[in-house]
């Protein structure tokens, strides 16, 4: 489970089940557990302070590099 955060503020956006190795480029609708500070619009993704963190794809969110860190563990399969 990973705990993503903004890169600006440091505001804790959501809660992603991340499966597999590598780098969170897209993070699926159906795996997000819990918003927590981001915003939906229709545009994208957005942190309380602002930023934009996300792109909407439809079914998934692109998420902008460099706009949003992580921490956590991922899981291996």
């Amino acid at each position: 489970m990973l705990t993503m955060k903004c890169a600006a503020c440091r505001k804790k956006l959501f809660r992603y089940r991340k499966i597999g190795q590598g780098e969170v480029h897209r993070c699926h609708k159906d795996r997000i557990v819990r918003m927590v500070h981001a915003r939906e619009r229709p545009d994208g993704l957005y942190c309380a302070c602002g930023c934009r963190v996300g792109m909407d794809r439809g079914s998934y969110y692109t998420m902008v590099k460099k706009a949003v860190t992580y921490s956590g563990e991922k899981i291996n399969k």
